[in-house]
């Protein structure tokens, strides 16, 4: 039996293209996703980015929820520090009503975003509650509580999946004190996978949500027919996260030949370790490097992800992955 794969979409905005296009590409990605075979279609809370139309993640996944019928939909994820808890399971509670035993929420800790969006969010900087946010939010989402002085309603009753997401070992200790399935960011911040998901699969507590460790591994990936278009696609999501990290984000970029002489060699380094955990190549290489991946960190489920300037190109390279992971 194949392992489980899904799709993290960030609902990129290409150069040349804008916000209303992103998402309409978005939508007929989800019908494709759903069609091939994908678990689920998970969209990120970003903010303030010029490249990303998932800001208001609840509400585009109520949209892929509606342009599909029966693909799981999720966040992956809600950055739930930006958020009150009641807020987040009445929102979630109602798209677990409108779309029953369809929605997922991935909860992050990060801001999504910077200074400036931490303040326009009216967040304090130094406030640090996410465990307690954490099982507040849980209390909403499980079983009724009528005597309860506050209910999310809707949203209790609903049990929506909830997923820890990170990408440092803290996540990784409150998954697994929590009893929670854990999901890495190590399509962007590999650093600690291995470590991370050792304690989480050392420390985990069966709980009323999971009764065993279950680990989501996020995978970048680049496909095509030709080998070296998929490493000429690739150079859109390397540009794009040089430009982010030097402070300079924007639109998707298109591909460039030669991405040395746009970012560097120095930055090249930087960009490539960071991205290291993806699967680039024609059909028969990206098999070779999805199975080794799956070999060496034994996740229960995979999430593949990838920014891809044009979207037929981006349909086929999640249409070969999809293959791939199938064959499995």
């Amino acid at each position: 039996m194949s392992i489980p794969f899904s799709l993290l979409d960030l609902s990129p905005v290409p150069e040349g293209s804008e916000a209303a296009d992103a998402i309409r590409n978005t939508l007929d990605l989800a019908r494709h996703a759903e069609d091939w075979g994908y678990r689920r279609f998970w969209l990120a809370e970003h903010h303030n980015m010029p490249g990303i139309a998932s800001a208001a993640t609840a509400v585009l996944i109520g949209l892929v929820a509606q342009a599909t019928s029966s693909i799981r939909v999720g966040a992956g994820g809600i950055m739930l520090p930006n958020h009150a808890p009641l807020t987040v399971a009445e929102s979630f509670g109602t798209l677990a009503t409108a779309f029953p035993d369809r929605i997922d929420l991935g909860l992050g800790r990060a801001p999504g975003g910077d200074g400036a969006v931490i303040r326009a969010l009216r967040r304090d900087p130094m406030a640090d509650s996410f465990p307690q946010d954490v099982v507040e939010l849980l209390d909403y989402l499980g079983p009724e509580r009528p005597g309860a002085a506050v209910r999310a309603l809707p949203g209790e009753g609903t049990n929506v999946p909830v997923w820890i997401l990170g990408s440092s070992l803290f996540g990784a200790q409150l998954a697994a004190h929590l009893g929670l399935p854990y999901a890495f960011a190590s399509h962007f911040a590999p650093s600690d996978l291995d470590r991370a998901i050792a304690i989480y699969r050392e420390r985990f507590r069966p709980g009323p949500w999971n009764d065993r460790p279950q680990v989501m591994l996020a995978i970048n990936v680049f496909a095509a027919d030709d080998g070296d278009e998929a490493r000429y696609l690739r150079t859109s999501m390397q540009l794009a996260f040089a430009r982010l990290r030097t402070g300079m984000p924007g639109k998707l970029p298109m591909p460039v030949r030669d991405l040395d002489a746009e970012i560097g060699g120095q930055m090249r380094r930087m960009v490539d370790e960071a991205l290291k955990i993806s699967a680039v190549g024609n059909v028969v290489e990206v098999g070779v490097q999805l199975r080794d991946l799956i070999a060496t960190y034994r996740p229960d489920e995979v999430i593949l992800t990838g920014q891809i300037h044009d979207h037929q190109a981006r349909l086929r390279s999640f249409d070969i992955a999809a293959d791939v992971m199938k064959a499995l």
